[in-house]
């Protein structure tokens, strides 16, 4: 499949996944009698909501027009009712699907910075790590990996969070909100792969949850896309019990995408009590980088 092609269907995936979803009722129209075949709105529908003809629409969906106007693509958004994340979602694919690209860039590398594992030693008992853009985990402090049981034993090439979500036995008795957090790891690789679909380092790990987990593909196909948001999570951890914590995730300027994740809590707190039961607890090892240079997920 030739780039501008793959281009306008990752477009097309989208508006697809959005119009099954929205349903009649809530863009304003009122359904006619019988039975509907189409979830959500018809592309008939979406198109007069959104000003444009049929025909057009259909190439849209189909990949076969691949330069949306921005008014065009701002009327499909408010017709589609897409949240300001979901909006800016389709105003990148928009621009992808214009532009040619005639080569995937490589996977980008996975090397961390000698002053930002020292970051992560400054900031204990905090947990803390350092994440690629697919959610490798390329550094750590010992609470950053101990707040995971398990995910120690796999090797440290495999250490992802997304992967660790879906597919390790410890992951639906740790996370009290599963569902919740599985949603939002999908979203968040979804909003990703959408700009940049042939990524190396994301089409390996998706291609792996896709095979490995029913629940990750069901997500998959659904579309949704989310920004980032402050968060607090609460997990019920083996070695500590249940521990509630802030969860702030942070770009790290000059990387390849690297993030960095620090959990916290209110000092004199039981939380903040197990924070540093965790922290004394876990392995103490002297290098937390466990990535090699430029290696792919998985």
């Amino acid at each position: 499949m030739a780039p501008e092609q793959h281009s306008g269907d990752e477009l097309g995936r989208f508006l697809r996944a959005r119009r099954t979803q929205t349903s009649p009722q809530s863009a304003g129209l009122t359904p006619g009698p019988g039975v509907r075949r189409t979830p959500g709105l018809r592309r008939e529908e979406l198109a007069t909501l959104s000003g444009v003809s049929i025909d057009y629409y259909t190439r849209l969906e189909r990949g076969k027009e691949t330069r949306p106007s921005p008014a065009v693509v701002d009327a499909l958004a408010r017709a589609l009712q897409l949240d300001d994340a979901e909006h800016q979602h389709l105003r990148d694919l928009a621009v992808r699907a214009a532009r040619y690209l005639p080569h995937s860039a490589p996977a980008p590398s996975r090397t961390v910075r000698p002053h930002l594992t020292l970051l992560l030693e400054t900031v204990r008992p905090n947990p803390a790590y350092v994440v690629s853009r697919s959610m490798d985990v390329l550094a750590h402090n010992p609470g950053g990996l101990a707040l995971y049981p398990g995910i120690e034993d796999w090797p440290a090439t495999q250490r992802n969070l997304g992967r660790y979500l879906f597919l390790h036995p410890a992951a639906r008795d740790l996370f009290p909100d599963w569902d919740n957090q599985i949603r939002h790891c999908v979203s968040r690789l979804r909003a990703l792969a959408g700009t940049d679909p042939d990524a190396p380092d994301l089409t390996q790990l998706v291609g792996e949850l896709l095979l490995k987990s029913p629940a990750f593909a069901k997500l998959w196909d659904r579309y949704d896309v989310t920004g980032r948001k402050v968060t607090t999570k609460t997990f019920q951890h083996p070695q500590v019990g249940k521990i509630t914590l802030t969860f702030q995730g942070m770009a790290l300027e000059g990387t390849p995408g690297q993030r960095l994740g620090v959990y916290t809590a209110q000092p004199g707190t039981p939380d903040h009590d197990a924070m540093l039961l965790l922290d004394l607890t876990a392995p103490q090892t002297t290098d937390h980088r466990p990535s090699l240079p430029n290696s792919s997920t998985g």
